[in-house]
């Protein structure tokens, strides 16, 4: 009798078979894994946490030392011949030497060079150079820029504070006898949309305060600390102790900035979350201005005339000059942007203001259109310029200043009969 040749296994019969031959998960297996799982998020975490504190660390209020932050009939003011080191989050380390005056001019204060255009700038804390180097700011560049296309020796002195809240036009009006002290030829007033909301600002910012303190032996936190809710619980449940170290750790946590640093390369996803913020902090860039951003305007528009009338009373020459945000920059580079938006409004009220009572202004916000993602010259999440940004607007200032708006820094003609060209 013939052996039985065996039928073909179903694919049925095989799954039964595999179903029945595959091994059961253990109990151990259902918290281990999951274990594992979250052992592996928390090491993903926290490495990416030390990268964050090695390279977002932020050291800005390491400019405290260095400054005058008691005085309310000035405001925030430099310490004459102090010297501190200070980083953003996302910048490198940067070196602030003041000089006998309390300015960070990279000269000491007194008379021009001979034979040179003095002129002073003033402003806040693009102004100053915040997070760049003295020399790769605004006011180090500038003076090349401008010989440059002038073929005579301009000289930039520069008086802006632009940390603690430092530089307002507010603080400005009032020590404009440090302007007026180094015998200007003209003055360079550099604003950004945070001076027209923080124009009447004097007081400087608790966090420089607190920074002071703790560097003076004080411990401002501490007293924060306990003025909060979580530590009342701890408190109570007695976890005194570990509320403590908690909330030291929590102000340190900077995952949150590398993550934010990365996504916010991304023009579109950046003007998207950028546009999300409260009416109190984008405001000026809607079509429709809320009370709280015309009052704003209202007050820019009262310390400007004082500091545009300081100036004709000295017999100064002043020119005023917007610089966008990053925000404003992307839009324009891109040439579009959301319904009710416009990234040019707060420019033309700043330009109509500063004209109106009888100062210059140059308008750098059409140069925007043909540079090309000029937002990577900006941090992603702070919003102050890099170097490269400081070097950007450096050349815009520079091309304006000599196109005739000013006739003692016309542009030199080239050899063809016109004017020298940008760089």
């Amino acid at each position: 009798m013939p052996d039985r040749i065996p039928s073909p296994m179903t694919s049925t019969d095989k799954n039964e078979n595999a179903a029945a031959e595959e091994p059961k998960l253990l109990r151990r297996d259902w918290i281990l894994l999951p274990f594992l799982a979250l052992v592996t998020i928390v090491v993903l975490i926290a490495g990416s946490e030390m990268f964050a504190r090695k390279n977002f660390v932020d050291a800005e209020t390491h400019l405290a030392p260095c400054l005058v932050l008691n005085d309310i009939s000035t405001g925030v003011r430099g310490i004459p011949n102090s010297h501190c080191w200070a980083k953003g989050s996302e910048s490198t380390w940067a070196e602030y030497k003041f000089n006998s005056c309390g300015h960070r001019a990279g000269v000491e204060c007194g008379p021009k060079p001979e034979g040179s255009y003095r002129i002073v700038m003033t402003g806040s804390s693009i102004a100053m150079g915040l997070y760049v180097p003295r020399d790769k700011s605004i006011a180090g560049l500038l003076p090349a820029e401008l010989s440059q296309r002038t073929g005579h020796k301009v000289d930039i002195y520069n008086t802006s504070i632009g940390a603690a809240y430092g530089g307002t036009p507010h603080s400005i009006s009032l020590r404009f006898n440090e302007i007026t002290a180094v015998k200007p030829d003209l003055i360079l007033w550099i604003l950004t949309p945070w001076d027209i909301d923080h124009a009447s600002g004097l007081q400087p910012e608790s966090d420089y305060l607190a920074a002071l303190g703790n560097a003076q032996g004080g411990q401002p936190e501490a007293v924060s600390l306990r003025a909060s809710t979580m530590h009342r619980l701890a408190k109570k449940m007695g976890l005194e102790s570990l509320a403590t170290a908690l909330y030291s750790e929590l102000k340190q946590f900077r995952f949150r900035v590398l993550l934010t640093h990365y996504i916010y390369k991304s023009r579109s996803l950046y003007v998207k979350a950028y546009l999300m913020n409260p009416d109190d902090k984008i405001g000026f860039l809607k079509t429709e201005w809320t009370r709280e951003w015309k009052d704003d305007l209202n007050q820019f528009d009262g310390y400007g005339a004082q500091v545009v009338a300081q100036a004709k009373d000295a017999g100064i020459p002043l020119v005023a000059v917007l610089i966008p945000n990053r925000a404003q920059a992307a839009m324009i580079s891109a040439g579009e942007w959301p319904q009710g938006y416009d990234p040019y409004k707060l420019d033309d009220q700043v330009r109509a203001s500063i004209t109106s009572h009888g100062g210059n202004f140059i308008d750098i916000f059409p140069d925007f259109r043909t540079v090309l993602n000029p937002e990577s010259n900006f941090m992603p999440v702070d919003g102050h310029p890099y170097e490269a940004g400081h070097a950007m607007l450096a050349a815009m200032i520079a091309r304006h200043l000599t196109e005739g708006s000013v006739p003692a820094l016309k542009g030199k003609a080239a050899p063809n009969g016109t004017q020298a060209s940008a760089k």
